[in-house]
């Protein structure tokens, strides 16, 4: 069993923060029933529709981020 270096540990505590961001996001996203299960439709619609449920997600994002500031 290898022992991490100081610098290992720092990449792999640097990178384990972005998955958690990335996770989160996926998470959000598998709500939508399209993105959690078999996609049972037209395969030309799949990334129209992918990108449909991203753009509600950033514009929840965004509502968020301002109802943030309005409390602040």
């Amino acid at each position: 069993m290898a022992i991490c270096t100081d610098l290992e540990k720092d990449y792999n505590l640097a990178l384990s923060h972005e998955r958690i961001v990335i996770e989160h996001v996926n998470r959000s996203l598998k709500i939508f029933r399209i993105l959690s299960s078999r996609y049972r439709n037209r395969r030309r619609r799949y990334g129209l529709r992918c990108n449909l449920l991203s753009a509600i997600y950033n514009y929840e994002l965004t509502l968020g981020s301002k109802s943030e500031n309005l409390s602040s």
